[in-house]
């Protein structure tokens, strides 16, 4: 084989990775020093692929010249070189290693000037680069072809892939795209791939500058990283800078931010409802009826705002539109059926929009929250478990401060429900922490009313008492909308059940009355606080009482509504109305469940036995009925008569009672003594509950 076809030897160091810069430096001179002389016309063949002109057109014009001219050989002949170096692929693409060499060694003009020729090329036959226009930049060449070729491919994947968009502007930047006038776009992109931080960054550079480019989307952007961080007050700001003059086709987003903060007459001034539509697309149209659907629910016939809203849901689900927002359609439609009493129907309109994605990745999580939300009230713990574990691990970023808030206090709900003090213990210490770091809005009233019921439960009140003074004088502000306002009446009078507080409770069940003559779901809390108030005085008629917590199943809170039956069973002085009001209890809460169930806590009626009346004590737990055995459990795991009253739904004195009646039966003198024997009574039946015995 002649001298100048001998195959190529590559240096060890060029098969090892180039973690010594230097060593990878001597091995590519080695081979650029076995590319001269002879092999020179194969080294700047080798070069112009590795820069990314292709076989057998475009050369460069220098190569093409001397082909055409015949300095060199013809190009077939030259290729069959190049390809006995062992450098060049039969598909004609050269090796990584050799083009790194090549890349490495040739000076930075020359190679800078071949990938500029290379751009014209392209140019000059109408041809995209396509992927080469991201290598060329992040190879460091600055041209303001590529750049604009870069721009447009990430507008164009700015709606639907908002993390290839991100990475596209910023090779887009390194090609020489300018930072400013992208600035709106780069922050939409970063927010919509959840880097929140990031897009607030770009935003603050762009929003600072004068005369700001595309300071609507900016904006947008603005608002909705601040409404992420559950600081929606901060997102009206944002819009009030902007100003009603400049905020076009944004108006409705203005006035989701800014009626959540409880500013309508703001609200108003940016987005008049019956102002003509901008353009005629799906988007437009969403838009338009999300401001629509939001202002209805402020007046008089609220319910028409859960249809508009619904409306705008699916017609940004059609629109497959990735866009920031304040709020989307569907949370706030599913926040309105909440509100209503209408707990399946927020469900649905969440699984509509998590399968469409609607809003993107960052608007999932609290999609997929409210929805476990709505299961929680329909009483479905374990869907809700399951839906709200998905929100935490449907995106690789962490929740955001809104939507950890929403999510402590979904757990803060399920524990209460479950009747576990240690679980709602744990729960209400990660939603302290949580609510450090967000405000209240309109859009969080169910999670404060949640939270505020459980600290009346824990007597942590005064953890709350500043969020809830805010909370009310928002809804004041908005002159105090049946519809948002209600569920935090309600659980304002349960709060106050808790604390045993006539003063506290009457103010928020006169609004619940005063609201019933505009709102159906108002009546009907105002006739379960009634209920309520007549069964813990002692005097309540038992139809009434079922009636007020059918109605509360009714409504999407049969939980509730068993609770309220199984309290009413417990104090029922004749054995007919309670085996009644166990029956509505059981009928509303059929599932089975652990301790704290409003079945199962209430299914039997403790026995009188001889040991009520003198007979011998029996410490092995034979004379305990299963429910003093549950009672029993209750009383070892350290809870209070209140703690167990609220674990198996009934009175402190009633729990007191069949302590009492257990002592006697096991024949304790003393607590510690009673503590004692109960450990040995149900040592056995726990075993056997925990190990059946095997066949």
């Amino acid at each position: 084989m002649d001298a100048h076809l001998q195959r190529v030897e590559w240096p060890a160091s060029l098969h090892a990775p180039p973690d010594d810069q230097a060593e990878s430096l001597h091995g590519s001179e080695l081979i650029a020093r076995q590319l001269q002389g002879a092999n020179a016309a194969v080294r700047e063949l080798l070069l112009a692929l590795s820069v990314g002109f292709a076989l057998p057109r475009p050369l460069p014009a220098d190569l093409q010249h001397r082909l055409d001219m015949g300095s060199v050989e013809d190009l077939d002949a030259l290729v069959d070189r190049a390809e006995a170096t062992g450098l060049l692929r039969p598909d004609g693409t050269v090796v990584g290693t050799a083009q790194h060499a090549l890349l490495a060694v040739t000076p930075a003009a020359k190679v800078r000037a071949l990938q500029r020729e290379l751009v014209t090329v392209f140019a000059s036959a109408g041809q995209p680069l396509g992927n080469l226009a991201r290598e060329l930049a992040r190879g460091g060449l600055a041209d303001p072809r590529v750049a604009v070729e870069l721009e447009h491919a990430a507008d164009a994947a700015l709606e639907n892939d908002p993390r290839l968009a991100s990475q596209l502007y910023e090779e887009a930047l390194l090609a020489g795209a300018d930072p400013l006038a992208t600035a709106a776009r780069r922050a939409r992109a970063a927010a919509g791939d959840g880097d929140f931080d990031g897009a607030a960054r770009i935003v603050d550079s762009l929003l600072v500058s004068t005369d700001p480019p595309d300071v609507r989307t900016g904006v947008d952007v603005a608002a909705s990283v601040w409404a992420h961080r559950g600081m929606l007050a901060r997102a009206a700001d944002v819009y009030n800078w902007l100003g009603a003059d400049r905020a076009g086709a944004s108006a409705s987003l203005a006035a989701v931010a800014l009626i959540g903060t409880g500013d309508c007459k703001a609200a108003e001034a940016f987005f008049r409802p019956e102002a003509p539509q901008a353009s005629p697309t799906l988007l437009a149209a969403a838009l338009i009826q999300t401001g629509q659907g939001i202002l209805a629910t402020l007046g008089e016939n609220p319910q028409q705002g859960i249809a508009v809203l619904i409306h705008a849901s699916d017609m940004l689900n059609s629109a497959g539109t990735a866009l920031p927002l304040p709020e989307t359609p569907a949370a706030l439609a599913a926040l309105v059926a909440l509100h209503s009493g209408e707990p399946h129907l927020a469900e649905t309109v969440c699984r509509a929009a998590v399968a469409a994605g609607q809003g993107g990745s960052a608007a999932q999580p609290r999609l997929l929250l409210l929805q476990a939300w709505a299961a929680m009230m329909q009483d479905k713990p374990d869907e809700a478990r399951l839906a709200a574990g998905e929100a935490a691990k449907i995106n690789h970023w962490a929740l955001v401060p809104r939507d950890e808030f929403l999510n402590a206090a979904l757990d803060v709900g399920l524990a209460r429900r479950n009747g576990e003090v240690p679980e709602l213990l744990r729960a209400w210490e990660r939603a302290r922490e949580a609510m450090l770091h967000t405000c209240v809005d309109l859009y969080s009233m169910l999670p404060w009313g949640e939270l505020m019921i459980a600290a009346s439960r824990l007597r942590e009140t005064r953890r709350v008492a500043h969020y809830m003074d805010e909370a009310w004088k928002l809804l004041g502000r908005l002159g105090e909308p049946p519809l948002w306002a209600v569920p935090l009446h309600w659980a304002a009078v349960q709060a106050a059940l808790l604390n045993e507080s006539p003063a506290d409770l009457a103010p928020h069940a006169a609004a619940l009355a005063r609201a019933a003559t505009h709102s159906h779901l108002a009546a009907i809390l105002a006739a379960a606080g009634k209920a309520w108030v007549s069964v813990l005085a002692g005097r309540f008629g038992p139809a009434e009482v079922e009636g007020a917590a059918r109605l509360l199943g009714a409504v999407g809170m049969p939980w509730e509504g068993a609770r309220l039956a199984g309290h009413a069973a417990a104090r029922a002085d004749d054995r007919r109305d309670m085996m009644r009001l166990l029956s509505c209890a059981r009928e509303l809460r059929p599932r089975g469940g652990p301790p704290g169930d409003a079945v199962t806590g209430l299914s039997e009626v403790p026995a009188v036995t001889s040991a009520d009346i003198g007979g011998k004590a029996q410490p092995d737990g034979s004379a305990l009925s299963e429910r003093e055995k549950e009672v029993a459990r209750l009383v070892l795991e350290g809870k209070t008569y209140r703690e167990i009253g609220e674990a198996i739904y009934i009175s402190p004195r009633t729990a007191e009672h069949h302590i009492a009646r257990i002592r006697r039966r096991l024949g304790a003198e003393n607590r510690s003594d009673l503590l004692a024997r109960l450990r040995l009574a149900l040592g056995a039946d726990n075993s056997q509950h925990l190990h059946p015995r095997q066949e």
